[in-house]
């Protein structure tokens, strides 16, 4: 039997009672932006990540240090539930195998049972313009729509309060989805919130209205997201520049209107 993926986190870190959020790649890069806004916001500090011949073979380099692509974060920021004074950040770039989602679910599951965590975030997007491999049956007409899932009644709960509508319909994949079966079965609470996401690019304002719910569980610091704003306004001006500039320049070189563009002109 292949040995589980190895959790490997400082010992003298004090996780009891932590609220975990969990950021898997996802459409977008929705929740690596996340991720890191959280750790840079709540000075999170690296404690550890996860070990496994499956994953993938890189080191991410921050600062001139390597870190390894499944990572951990952990500071005490004071969140708004009960029993809850720790935040853990766990957070990969790098696409986890499918076949290791469970073993790697398994054995994070196990660590948080038996650090005494409180419960669970999962963050992730779907988008209508490029495949995520989640299938989600979204009735909402906007284009920025928030869904929620949640493994036990009390995350249910949480997620009203949010005022986010529940998931009515779909298919969640890839570690998201496994963490929450698994979730459901433990009977542990765990809750996912997804993002509707363009698609294709960086999309900072899906994970702006993922931080503004988020900010309701972490009261103690205000999670401004105007920097995140900010940063979608002028990506989505570099992205338009560009756009103007291929279509002219293709214009330009179609001048007898008989080129494959002619047909956006009229």
């Amino acid at each position: 039997m292949e040995e589980l993926p190895r959790v490997k986190v400082s010992d003298s870190i004090d996780t009891e009672g932590a609220l975990v959020v969990s950021c898997f790649p996802s459409v977008s890069h929705v929740s690596s932006i996340v991720a890191h806004y959280l750790i840079e916001r709540l000075e999170l500090k690296f404690v550890g990540g996860v070990l496994h011949p499956r994953l993938p073979p890189v080191a991410l380099v921050h600062e001139g240090k390597p870190m390894p692509p499944v990572r951990m974060y952990a500071g005490k920021p004071i969140c708004n539930m009960e029993r809850c004074n720790n935040v853990v950040v766990l957070v990969s770039e790098a696409p986890v195998p499918p076949r290791l989602c469970l073993p790697l679910a398994e054995s994070l599951l196990e660590y948080s049972h038996q650090n005494g965590f409180q419960a669970g975030v999962l963050i992730d997007a779907f988008s209508h313009q490029q495949e995520s491999g989640h299938e989600v049956i979204d009735t909402d007409d906007s284009d920025e729509t928030l869904l929620g899932i949640g493994a036990t009644d009390w995350a249910i709960e949480q997620l009203n309060g949010m005022e986010i509508p529940l998931l009515e319909a779909g298919m969640i994949a890839g570690m998201s989805g496994v963490l929450l079966g698994e979730g459901r079965r433990r009977k542990l609470d765990m809750l996912c919130i997804m993002a509707e996401a363009a698609g294709g690019i960086p999309d900072a304002r899906a994970a702006a209205r993922v931080i503004e719910k988020l900010n309701q569980l972490l009261p103690a610091i205000t999670l401004d997201t105007e920097p995140l704003i900010e940063e979608a306004e002028r990506i989505e001006t570099q992205i338009k520049a560009m756009i103007a500039h291929q279509l002219g320049s293709q214009g330009t070189s179609d001048e007898d209107g008989d080129g494959p563009n002619a047909m956006l002109y009229g």
